[in-house]
């Protein structure tokens, strides 16, 4: 199998953390080959958990041998539904899963090891590095979440708000640019949120001036999810006016009603979320935008679900990600009137049928035109500036950026050719 393996469940940050996973196992134990799997679980939502306990059942199937221990916010949220699995060995708590000796067979004698997440003050010491098979990394910046959305399990997962210092950011970004990495992903659970709870309470745009600055042969910095209410005039002058900041946003709208947004006790309004995007493309029209939303939540009714659809034509989402509300238990949303789980499933079709026309639309927009392209290790694909998924008619150099013509949109990928 070609030594442990590592499975992970959502979001980028979990995808971080775990390549900081794989890099403590082949420090704390270089030689363990096919005896050890890490399942890095989700908890965004009831799917997640029941995705999480199925990739669990398959990795038994598949290395019935193995040493499986189960991690991430699934584990931190439900660690005795994991441990009552039969295929479980241990189950390890977000802070415990980067202490290194957690993963070795004598790390400790308590199949169950999460502690208090809620107790936690310190940054995450890895700052998660990059993947094998891609030219980009990302760094963890953020972890934790102050606020307390009606819908959201993640808090009690990744514990209060809490950042990594802008020395050691700019210290791993360099090493990561020293490694090959053209390109890097600030990530976090809130990572607008960063800064208040360090000296001087540095905003993430200082955090990001001070980067550029300090990484001068950086050429490509991207952000992950972002809360739109908490972008301010600094970040929004990077996003709009700075060349090495990507025109790629990804926002945390989840609805386009405001009595719904209210009562996620999220805190913009409908208004707000259209004001800022059409700002920033006025200032850079390049910029491509993907919002996270929420189809069916509790006491949506057609009128409030009709605005969150409109809402993906207003913001021109082209990167949508749709989740269908399912309730999570010790949250204020599941104690509210719920929508029909048949309702709820016709939303979310007709939300990802809007994202995709409008993600056709902009993919087809975008045939003739000349984009930069960080081409990934494969050197048959990439993305462009706008995160544009690119396939190459021919090879190009891996972690090389080129200047490439699209020719033909196919399979949802634009196809191109290096230009001449």
């Amino acid at each position: 199998m070609g030594g442990p393996q590592i499975i992970t469940l959502g979001c980028r940050l979990n995808i971080a953390e775990s390549e900081a996973i794989r890099e403590i196992i082949g420090r704390e134990m270089p030689n363990a080959q096919d005896d050890l799997v890490v399942v890095n679980s989700c908890a965004v939502t009831a799917e997640a958990v029941r995705q999480s306990r199925q990739a669990i059942r398959r990795a038994r199937r598949d290395r019935p041998g193995a040493r499986i221990m189960v991690t991430g916010c699934a584990a931190q949220t439900e660690p005795e539904t994991f441990a009552a699995m039969a295929e479980v060995d241990a189950v390890i708590g977000n802070r415990e899963k980067m202490h290194r000796t957690s993963y070795l067979p004598n790390g400790g004698s308590d199949p169950v090891r999460v502690s208090d997440i809620m107790s936690v003050r310190d940054t995450a010491p890895h700052m998660a590095s990059a993947f094998a098979e891609h030219a980009r990394a990302f760094l963890e910046v953020q972890n934790g979440c102050d606020h307390r959305c009606t819908f959201c399990i993640i808090p009690y997962g990744r514990g209060n708000s809490r950042s990594v210092p802008a020395g050691a950011v700019i210290d791993k970004a360099r090493e990561l640019v020293g490694a090959g990495y053209r390109e890097i992903v600030l990530t976090g659970v809130d990572v607008t949120s960063y800064g208040p709870d360090l000296p001087g309470a540095p905003s993430l745009g200082l955090l990001i001036e001070r980067m550029l600055k300090g990484v001068p042969d950086l050429p490509r910095l991207r952000l992950s999810s972002l809360d739109s209410v908490e972008i301010d005039e600094r970040l929004f002058d990077i996003l709009a006016h700075e060349p090495r900041m990507m025109p790629h946003l990804h926002l945390s709208l989840q609805a386009g009603d405001d009595m719904i947004l209210k009562r996620m006790k999220r805190r913009h309004s409908r208004a707000d979320a259209v004001r800022i995007v059409e700002r920033l493309r006025a200032a850079r029209p390049e910029i491509s935008i993907g919002a996270d939303i929420i189809a069916g939540f509790p006491t949506e009714d057609d009128a409030m679900f009709e605005n969150s659809l409109r809402l993906v034509e207003q913001c021109a989402i082209v990167h949508g990600h749709v989740f269908p509300y399912s309730p999570r238990a010790n949250t204020p949303a599941a104690r509210m009137p719920q929508v029909e789980r048949a309702t709820i499933k016709a939303r979310a079709a007709r939300l990802r049928a809007a994202c995709g026309a409008q993600r056709e639309r902009w993919l087809q927009s975008l045939i003739g035109s000349t984009q930069s392209v960080l081409v990934e290790r494969n050197g048959l694909s990439g993305h462009a500036e706008n995160f544009a998924p690119v396939r190459f008619a021919t090879p190009q150099s891996p972690s090389s950026i080129v200047h490439a013509t699209i020719t033909a949109l196919e399979n949802g990928a634009l196809i191109a050719q290096e230009a001449a």
